[in-house]
């Protein structure tokens, strides 16, 4: 029987969100991407848009929590601080209502500029060049905006942290904690705005409590991987996400 906070959740949506979400824990686990993205996709239709932020703000806190404990020997705690100094303050602007980059335009830009990253950033690294602490702290603003009111804005975070010269598995440790902090900021936001009621907050705890796991499971398959390997998966993910992205913006 569906508890009834679910009550306007059948049995086979519980289902496929359960689903979606091991699935989605799994792929951000490896590649440090996916769950922002994925899940709205399965959730939009149920609830409709409108708390789907939040709860992917509340439920992310859990899979990067888990995350965070898998990979936690891995994490870089300069570029933590040096992210949260820059995006705390405009995550706070963004989660109030974020508007300037929703235009497809933005989403155009935003997007191949993500696709082109991983190319440049190559050629770059060939000539020893890497994003500097004070590039990174710019950088962490402009994405604060972004992240502040959307969701699935975590590719940003993934290209900026590679950037500065990070591979693998200390790019998804590092980019867990950073995303843990700023989805706690953003929940201080929305409480203070009331825009989630119990259902958004019972199907966020549904989420995180599937994703837990998955981390863990992410995590052994990441043991196994190459350096070289895992690398070319957050490429080909960062290539994808601003792909996807400016694809998007054309359905707009």
């Amino acid at each position: 029987m569906v508890p009834t906070i679910f009550a306007d959740i059948s049995v086979a949506q519980l289902a496929l969100i359960t689903g979606a979400a091991l699935i989605a824990s799994v792929i951000g686990g490896v590649s440090g991407y996916g769950t922002g993205a994925l899940m709205p996709l399965v959730l939009v239709p149920m609830l409709g848009p409108a708390p789907v932020v939040p709860i992917i703000a509340l439920s992310s806190m859990f899979s990067n929590a888990g995350r965070t404990a898998a990979f936690r020997r891995l994490i870089d705690g300069r570029r933590v601080l040096i992210v949260l100094a820059g995006a705390i303050p405009t995550c706070v602007l963004g989660a109030w209502g974020y508007t300037l980059l929703s235009g497809r335009g933005a989403a155009l830009v935003i997007g191949g500029m993500l696709a082109l990253s991983v190319p440049v950033r190559r050629l770059l690294r060939r000539r020893g060049f890497a994003l500097s602490d004070g590039a990174l702290a710019a950088a962490a603003v402009g994405y604060g905006i972004v992240v502040g009111g959307t969701t699935g804005s975590g590719i940003i975070l993934l290209s900026l942290l590679m950037a500065t010269g990070l591979q693998g598995a200390n790019v998804i440790a590092t980019d867990a904690l950073i995303s843990i902090i700023i989805s706690f900021v953003k929940l201080l936001v929305f409480g203070f705005a009331g825009v989630m009621d119990a259902q958004a907050v019972a199907v966020a705890l549904l989420i995180g409590a599937i994703a837990l796991p998955g981390s863990f499971l992410a995590k052994l398959l990441v043991k196994r991987m190459p350096v070289h390997v895992h690398s070319a998966i957050l490429d080909a993910v960062v290539i994808a996400g601003g792909a996807a992205m400016a694809i998007a913006a054309f359905a707009r």
